[in-house]
This record gives C-alpha cells, structure tokens and sequence, in this order.
C-alpha cells in the first residue's frame, strides 16, 4: 500500500512539474508563462537572470533543435514505464514467482509492439543496450560465424561511426571490407553497388536513413539484389524507426539495428531484428547467462525495454500525423532561413529524405563561431558521437562537399514536440548570427562585389 501511494505521489509530482512544463524547456515557449511559474529542478543549473553552465551564460533554457542525438521522452512513454520502477520491479528472468512472471509479460508485450513497428516476429527481436550494440552483433557477429567462406563486408563511407570502426576491427582481423562512395547526394549508386560484390561477401551494411544529412537510401532495392546473391543484408535504422514505413519483409532485411531514445522512448536500450527464416546465424559479442536465445546475455531492463515498447506502439499510431506536422515545421524553417540569407545549401537530397533532418551550410560564415554564436539554439553541427572533433564532418566530405562549407554546416532536428514558435525564433536567431558574422568576413564583401574568390591565387607566406 505504502508502494502505490508514493508510487501516485510521484506521478502527481511529474504531472504538475514536467508535464505541466514540457513546452518550457525552450526559449520560445517559455516567454507565453508567468515568471512566477518556476521551471521543474530550477535551482539546480540556473541563477535569477538566467542559465550557467560549463562557461557560457544564456537568458533561459535554449530551444531544442537537436532531435537526432536524441529525443524527449513522451510523457506516455514515461507513464507505462514508471510502475516497473516503483512496484513491479521484479526480474523477467525469475521463474518462480509473481514479480517474475508480470515483468517477463511486460517484456514480450514489449517485443511485440516492437516488432509490429517493422512487420517482424516477435521472435526475431532481441533487446540491447541500443543501436551501438546491435550494430557490433551484427556487423563482427555475423563475420565472425561465417568467417570459414566469407571474408568480405561492403558498406558505405558514410556509414555511422560504430559501423565503420567495427569494419576496421573485422579488418585488423584480416577481412577485406569495400566502403562504398555515395553520390552527391548522399544516395548509393546501385549499379557499383552489385559491381562490388564479391563470391566471398558475407555481409552488406548500409544505414536506412543517415544521422547527419538525414537521406534515405533504397533500402528496397539493395536488399532485393543481397537477396538475389544470397547474401546476408544488415540495416542501421535508428533514425528510420517510427519516422518512415518500415517493412523487413518488403525490404527483404537480415538484419536491423533499432534504437529507443530516437523515438521518444528512453536512454540505454535498443533492438536488433534477426531474420529467422532464411535463418541468420550471429556469434554473441558478450558471453553471460545465455539471455535473448543466447544472442545478447544479461538481465533485461524491464522499465526501459516497456518504454520502447510503447514509444515504438505510439509512432505506429502517430506516424503519419507526425510526417505531416514536421513537414510543414521544416519548409517553414528551411524557407524562413532562405528568404533573409543568400548562399545557403541544403546538404543530401532533398527527393530522398527523412523530413525531420535538414542539413545546412552557410557560405562565408566560420562554423565553430556560428555554433558557438547559436547558444539560444540546441543544434550540432554532426554526429553527436563525433561532434568533439574540430574536423569537417566525414559525412560531407564523402558527398564532395568544400572544406569550408562543411565547416560551417548545422544540422537542424525537427520533432513531435517542436513548435512553430520555436522554429521562428530558431529562423531569427540563424539569421541574426549569420549576418554578424558575415559582417567581419572580408571574403563576403569580396563576393558581394562581384569577386569570384575561387579564382584568386592566394600568396604563402
């Protein structure tokens, strides 16, 4: 009894604190409430005149725009997930009593919302820490089981990072792997893609819809010529799940990468499909208690593998009306920016692309000083995984983007809960700091001068 009562105290507690306050974690919502609201936690990071933190001091919390490292948790997602925490805590892996057996329950409701989301078995899904994970079973799992005959991995140059590195440790071990180039676009070719096979493939692995430039290649087609050549097909789609229709079976996918925190659904849990029949074998990448078939040991996190389980339920439902809503967020924003600024382009095509990503690139502006200069705004300028390094974004580099524009590219991140309050001050604030900046760039007069820059030969000294 004393459980469920603090268990509805603090349910209470988050309505009135978080959900109550869920569109004044930005900037732009914040000026519609009272100053005498005070914001859940404040105190914590923020003095009376505004947030400090790490250095750098704004006038309130910044407007998020970052929806590909990741996404909110939505207050339903967060409500199915609460009781695991708080009274049905039990191991799903305990056989012999009641706590046991409701949270095994919870687990295989959870692998069926799952697998609904991508028209799988609930049999072929197996819950991981996240896409990172899934991603090394997949990748070193199925070389390392096949390693007798095959010997060779295809993907992409603009593969994400944890797909590269586990292909350069498949080959410290003495695989070849081929990494493909893309178009300008971002989009595969076909046709070098089947020339690149090999007698001795034993795996494709290229992402269904990029992080940083937000493409999607034509995972249909790729995976009817693996299918073709018999060879097993791998998909990174944690920026897919719940933002476009998945079908493993239309796709004729392998294997495939989920995540839970990319569909506001919570941190440190992911899945992995593998396809049954034809059957995908894996070699386990940690050795344990022998849970998920075996696949990936160690006790399930009831509560987080509950939340994906109804953040995948909800995107099911929701799909369409989100498209929709953060489709008209993004032309506002991309026309917004385009209609006050002049050289502003749109990396990756704009055909072939999830809605909710827009890359862009501001000539003549110094990158670091235009993200530094964005403080209001929580935007990167890439991968959240690589976005320490000062180096231009490999993503760019392999679409043949200048060093200087790649430089200066921001990527913008569009979801459910972004308002089109947010998305106009995002407008002004861009092009406020763009236009600062481009005051103190000699190169921006030049050109408005009629200078072509690229034809100036540049002295060394």
């Amino acid at each position: 009894m004393t459980t469920k009562l603090f268990a509805s105290k603090l349910r209470q507690t988050c309505n009135r604190g978080l959900l109550s306050h869920l569109r004044t974690l930005s900037v732009a919502a914040a000026a519609t409430v009272p100053t005498s609201s005070p914001l859940p936690f404040q105190g914590q990071y923020e003095e009376v005149e505004g947030v400090t933190m790490k250095g750098v001091k704004i006038s309130g919390r910044p407007l998020y725009l970052d929806m590909q490292a990741t996404s909110p948790v939505d207050p339903r997602v967060l409500d199915a997930m609460l009781p695991f925490y708080l009274s049905r805590y039990g191991n799903p892996h305990s056989r012999t009593h009641l706590y046991g057996w409701e949270s095994d329950l919870a687990v295989e409701k959870a692998r069926a919302q799952v697998a609904a989301l991508i028209n799988a078995s609930p049999k072929e899904i197996v819950f991981t820490s996240g896409a990172t994970e899934s991603n090394n079973i997949s990748v070193k799992g199925v070389m390392h089981f096949y390693k007798d005959k095959k010997r060779h991995v295809i993907t992409t140059q603009t593969e994400h990072k944890c797909v590269l590195d586990s292909c350069r440790h498949l080959q410290q071990e003495g695989f070849d792997v081929t990494y493909l180039p893309v178009s300008s676009d971002g989009i595969l070719d076909l046709d070098r893609f089947r020339s690149a096979i090999r007698p001795d493939t034993g795996l494709v692995s290229i992402m269904a819809v990029n992080n940083e430039i937000g493409v999607i290649q034509p995972i249909e087609e790729i995976g009817k010529i693996c299918k073709e050549m018999n060879i097993p097909f791998h998909t990174d789609a944690a920026q897919a799940l719940g933002k476009i229709p998945i079908d493993v079976e239309k796709m004729n996918v392998s294997l495939m990468s989920l995540s839970g925190h990319k569909i506001y659904g919570p941190k440190g849990v992911g899945a992995l499909y593998i396809r049954r029949r034809p059957r995908i074998r894996v070699e386990p990448q940690m050795n344990g208690g022998g849970q998920e078939r075996g696949i990936r040991s160690g006790t399930i996190p009831t509560p987080l593998v509950v939340g994906m389980g109804a953040a995948c339920e909800l995107a099911m439902k929701e799909m369409k009306y989100d498209e929709k809503r953060i489709t008209a967020l993004q032309e506002r924003l991309l026309n917004g920016i385009r209609a006050k600024l002049d050289g502003v382009v749109v990396n990756g095509s704009m055909e072939r692309r999830y809605v909710g990503n827009l890359n862009l690139s501001f000539a003549y502006v110094e990158g670091e000083s235009l993200l530094m200069g964005l403080k209001e705004v929580a935007v990167s300028s890439g991968s959240a995984c690589t976005s320490a390094s000062l180096e231009p974004s490999y993503v760019l580099r392999a679409l043949g983007v200048d060093e200087d524009m790649a430089h200066t590219s921001i990527r913008f991140g569009i979801g459910r809960f972004t308002t089109e309050a947010e998305i106009d001050r995002a407008i002004e604030l861009t092009v406020q700091q763009v236009e600062k900046l481009r005051e103190m760039s000699p190169l921006y007069e030049m050109v408005k001068e009629g200078i072509d820059i690229k034809s100036i030969q540049w002295a060394q000294h």
